[in-house]
Order: structure tokens, then C-alpha cells, then sequence
């Protein structure tokens, strides 16, 4: 047994640090998109903007974009470490707040959302589609929808970014809970149309459960959050909104100033997706590490092991079980992981006091 393997079952937090981390130039070359594709992610949701602002007027003022603030955190280190330890400038991106869904699931769940309900649209020959984004919200568009199915598997944050915004434009949504998943979520998603099938198993489970359900019907389609370009590319978005937020408060990033970004991690999905941004739009200046509750240490066992397979955190004996439920994942994505594998630069697990 290695000592890394030892500390995680003894459940003491680590830091990993990832010796195949690749220069961005070197890493591009086996990654499955780039740069290209995330910019064409950000231009899809800001063409639905207005869309977004139709279908949640919380969205009117900001002309439909989601997104949420960059705040200073001058005191943070401080309080964290003790005065006098840290140099820099340090800053809190809000994610947890982000609209329609209240956290970082928001860009990637929305994102395939409209990019699902634009590909049936064009398929249907929605008429206006081309020249109006808000043609999907017309009375053709909702009647369309309604015929169809969109669901998910999910801890509850992803289920709500997907299940609000689908149920929103008119598509019967429904969500698969794992066991972790808390009460208020359930009820929200309820309160907006969306139907809820609790299941006692955990995030894997729930997932598998979605996949199958969805396998059975023709109009149904199943979001998957272990294996969803588009997905990932909605949440890679996020990079480029940050390097406009940092430009707008004069922060550079560069060779002597680089970037240093803590992502908290469940499958992977969204932190992957952030982390495959910010390379390919920081290159070499940026560095992202990942957190995982002591319990659920799902991705730095994939990409710590030489195993070609992702193993679940209950091989080591964890049980997964964590107040931070959005991260309460047995096994880590092995799209995700595929993705970040060269671009990441560690994972360190956390006590759910320190959460």
C-alpha cells in the first residue's frame, strides 16, 4: 500500500501534487477541443440571453447572462493562516451564487439545456429560430417540448440547474436523487414543475438509474454528467468570464504573476470543465487544485492511481459519506478525468469541518 493510498484511508487530508501536468502547448495536442469550442460555448449562451431574461426576469438586468461576482478576500489568508503568511492578492469567484440554480452547475446545466432544445428545434423546423433566440419560448416551441423528456442524475445541484431551466421551457423534467441529497433541494425543484425520484442508493446509483429509465423511451434524453461535452463546455465558460473580471480589476497574469485557482471537486464534471478553461485561456500562468471531502476522494484516486479505470472511494474502504453532498461521489468521471489529466496541477482533501 502506498503512503498516499494509507493517508486516504486513514481519511488525513493530503495534497497530491500531479507530476504529469504538460505545458498547454504539449496537452492540446491530445485533448479532444480547445479554446475554439469554449468561445463558441460562451457566444451560444449569450445569443439565448435574451431567452434566459424572458423565462427568469432576475436575469433582465444582466440581459440574461449567468454569471456571478468577483469578490476581495483581503482578509481571507489571514484568518485562514495566520498573519503574515501569504503574499498576493486574493479573491472569491461566487459560483454559489450563481442565478437559476445557486451553484457552479449553473453555466454547464443551462448550457445543455438550450443546446439540446435548439438541436429539437432545428430538427422540428421551428420557424424563426435562426434570426429570433426567443422563438424558443414560442407557443410551437413549448408544445414541441412538452412531448419531450429531459432528465438527470444528481446530488441536487445539477438537478437543479437542468431541472429548473428545462422545466422552464416546457420539457417534462425529472431528476434522479441519491440518498445525500438534501430536503430543500427536492422541494424547489417540485415547486417548479420538476418530478423527483428519490433513490436510496448514492450518486452512482442515481445516475445508472436515470441512464436506464431514459433508455427506454425514444423522446427521453438523459444528461450525463460523467460523460457531457457539452456539459463541460458550459462550464468552461467561466474562464473566460473570469479573465474579464480580472482584466476590469487590473489583476495580470502572467510569468511572474500566475493565477492560483482552488476548484471544489464531486465527479468532476464542473471543476474539469473550469480547470480545461482556465489552461486553455491562461496557458502556463494558471494553476488548479482541486478539493475533495476526506470521505470522497474520487478523482485523486483516478488520476493518482496507473490503474486504466476510475476506482470508487468504498475500494479503500470510505464510505462516502459527507455534509458537502454536492461532492459526495464514490467514482470520478473518467471523461473528466481524460480531459484534466495533463492540465491540473493537484487535489487535496479537506475535513468537512473545513468546508
Amino acid at each position: 500500500m502506498s503512503p498516499l493510498e494509507q493517508s486516504l484511508r486513514q481519511r488525513q487530508p493530503v495534497l497530491w501534487l500531479n507530476d504529469r501536468r504538460q505545458s498547454i502547448a504539449v496537452a492540446r495536442a491530445a485533448l479532444e477541443f480547445g479554446l475554439a469550442d469554449i468561445q463558441e460555448a460562451d457566444a451560444r449562451l449569450r445569443r439565448y440571453g435574451p431567452l434566459l431574461a424572458r423565462l427568469f426576469p432576475d436575469l433582465a438586468p444582466v440581459s440574461g447572462v449567468i454569471e456571478s461576482p468577483l469578490h476581495q478576500a483581503d482578509k481571507f489568508p489571514n484568518e485562514i493562516m495566520g498573519r503574515g503568511t501569504s503574499s498576493g492578492r486574493w479573491l472569491i469567484k461566487a459560483d454559489h451564487a450563481l442565478p437559476i440554480a445557486g451553484s457552479v452547475k449553473a453555466r454547464g446545466g443551462v448550457y445543455e439545456v438550450l443546446f439540446h432544445a435548439q438541436e429539437l428545434a432545428f430538427q422540428d423546423g421551428l420557424p424563426g429560430l435562426e434570426d429570433d433566440p426567443l422563438a424558443l419560448a414560442s407557443p410551437e416551441a413549448r408544445a414541441l417540448f412538452a412531448r419531450r423528456q429531459i432528465s438527470v442524475g444528481s446530488t441536487g445541484n445539477l438537478g437543479l440547474s437542468i431541472g429548473i431551466t428545462a422545466a422552464a421551457l416546457g420539457f417534462r423534467a425529472t431528476v434522479h436523487m441519491s440518498a445525500e441529497a438534501k430536503q430543500w433541494k427536492k422541494n424547489l425543484l417540485r415547486a417548479h414543475g420538476v418530478e423527483v425520484i428519490e433513490h436510496a442508493g448514492d450518486y452512482g446509483a442515481a445516475v445508472q438509474a436515470g441512464r436506464e429509465e431514459a433508455m427506454q423511451s425514444a423522446s427521453s434524453y438523459f444528461v450525463d454528467d460523467e460523460n457531457s461535452k457539452h456539459l463541460f463546455l458550459g462550464y468552461s465558460v467561466a474562464a473566460l468570464r473570469l479573465q474579464r473580471q480580472l482584466a476590469a480589476l487590473g489583476v495580470a497574469v502572467d510569468a511572474e504573476h500566475p493565477l492560483f485557482v482552488y476548484l471544489p471537486c464531486g465527479v468532476g464534471g464542473a471543476p474539469g470543465g473550469i480547470t480545461f478553461g482556465l489552461r486553455n485561456v491562461f496557458g502556463d500562468y494558471v494553476h488548479c487544485f482541486l478539493a475533495e471531502p476526506v470521505a470522497s476522494p474520487c478523482m485523486l484516486l483516478r488520476l493518482a492511481s496507473a490503474q486504466d479505470r476510475s476506482v470508487s472511494v468504498d475500494e479503500i474502504g470510505l464510505d462516502n459519506r459527507t455534509e458537502a453532498d454536492g461532492l459526495a461521489v464514490g467514482r470520478a468521471s473518467e471523461f473528466a478525468a481524460r480531459q484534466i489529466r495533463e492540465l491540473v496541477s493537484g487535489i487535496f482533501t479537506v475535513p468537512d469541518p473545513q468546508f
